[in-house]
């Protein structure tokens, strides 16, 4: 759930979070909704492109693509009607803050996906929403109404004669469909299997025609950059990195919950000032700082700015911005069984290296939390996550192969320790406290 406001948080994306009925259209308009979308319909493409690059913003899905370069490779002479698709598929583990911005302020992502309709000349938008948000769905489409009502959404938008459309479309629950390749797949009604690139969607996406793709909270972040201002919003974030993000805070903390914070935030900052510390006052052991498919951090590595240069230099990554806290309890060959265990559930099947890795390193996993492992199996799981990386169609490979060896490489005395027909000794100590 989103917490009661922390003194460190900066209120932009969820400014408007806590207002009476802060869903409706009403609401949203009394608080500056839709004075961005204003100020972009006198503006020419090419400048609502400029201006978005001249903010920083980078998108808020994983990879932190720079969303101003990705909005301009949308190739302006194409022939073929040009889409807006919004990413509402959150399935990383550890992430909940796309709900959070469509339950509370759902007119701000509409916006934000108009603003990108002028960029490139769209027309038609979409929102594919994760199949187990269900009742998000219900309240969408009830925002989508209202703008239509209010002029906002069809033929003539704010009464300049420039037409845009929005709908949106329901998953059916599966990982796979994050990726945007295959998000567009089950968007067409087929299998949500991955495309293979190139073409990417700036240039073949919805129907094969030139579509923009980002995920919820950076269309929600476009909003406040035209209300508030570009330079504004840069200034909020470290170098290279504008704005704010929405940090999904939770595991061993005694304040779990979403918070936003100012990009570069020290991480030790967000675990031991924003969300309480480590419950119960025991030791940090390990931080996964932005969804399970990110490398692991140990303890003496968090003294780190939250952002997406600061982690790639760490050999990690920003992610979703899921932040999971582990106590010097935790036992890490089961965190990583755990996290497996998704993954080999979620791939598509597709890819070879994907669907076979994935179940391999799942089976050797158990086996070695079960007591049953061999030193050689140690190796093993090592060679086998980096046979996946770069060799499957989508991410998810490399997702879960990239925690899987960073678990190995960083905590191997956790691994030996279950070796020799030891179970999990963590276990076997809450037992004994137990009884």
């Amino acid at each position: 759930m989103y917490n009661q406001p922390h003194p460190l948080e900066v209120k932009v994306l969820t400014r408007r979070f806590g207002l009476p009925n802060s869903r409706s259209i009403d609401t949203y308009m009394a608080n500056d909704g839709y004075t961005g979308l204003k100020k972009a319909l006198e503006m020419t493409p090419e400048q609502i492109v400029d201006y978005v690059k001249l903010s920083g913003l980078r998108g808020r899905g994983g990879a932190g693509f720079p969303t101003g370069l990705k909005w301009s490779f949308v190739p302006r002479t194409s022939p073929k009607p040009k889409y807006i698709m919004v990413n509402a598929d959150e399935s990383e583990p550890g992430t909940c803050k796309d709900r959070l911005l469509i339950e509370n302020d759902p007119h701000q992502v509409i916006e934000g996906a108009m603003i990108a309709g002028l960029a490139i000349n769209a027309e038609q938008g979409y929102i594919y929403i994760r199949g187990e948000y269900r009742y998000l769905i219900e309240l969408m489409d009830k925002a989508i109404e209202e703008a239509y009502a209010k002029g906002v959404l069809g033929e003539n938008v704010m009464g300049t004669g420039k037409r845009f459309h929005f709908a949106t479309h329901s998953g059916a629950g599966a990982y796979e469909c994050g990726e945007e390749s295959a998000l567009l797949e089950s968007f067409e009604g087929k299998r949500g299997n991955p495309r293979i690139r190139p073409p990417f969607p700036a240039v073949a996406g919805v129907y094969q025609s030139p579509t923009i793709l980002n995920n919820v909270e950076t269309y929600s972040a476009v909003a406040p950059i035209f209300q508030q201002g570009a330079e504004y919003f840069c200034g909020l974030g470290s170098p290279k990195n504008g704005g704010t993000r929405l940090f999904c805070v939770s595991g061993h903390v005694e304040r779990p919950g979403v918070y936003e914070l100012p990009m570069g935030t020290n991480l030790l900052k967000i675990i031991h000032e924003v969300a309480g510390g480590v419950r119960g006052g025991k030791k940090l052991k390990a931080v996964i700082p932005g969804g399970s498919s990110c490398p692991v951090l140990k303890a003496d590595e968090c003294d780190i700015n939250m952002d997406f240069d600061s982690l790639a230099a760490a050999k990690s990554m920003l992610g979703s911005g899921g932040i999971v806290v582990m106590d010097e309890d935790t036992c890490i060959v089961k965190a990583a069984l755990r996290i497996m265990r998704f993954y080999a559930h979620e791939s598509c099947g597709w890819c070879i290296p994907c669907r076979e890795g994935t179940t391999w390193l799942r089976k050797l996993l158990q086996r070695f939390h079960d007591g049953m492992g061999t030193r050689s199996d140690i190796v093993l799981i090592g060679d086998l996550s980096k046979n996946m990386l770069g060799r499957t169609f989508c991410p998810l490979g490399d997702a879960a192969a990239m925690p899987t060896i960073a678990f190995v490489e960083k905590f191997r005395d956790e691994f030996e320790a279950h070796l020799d027909g030891k179970p999990c000794p963590k276990e076997n100590i809450s037992r004994l406290v137990a009884a």
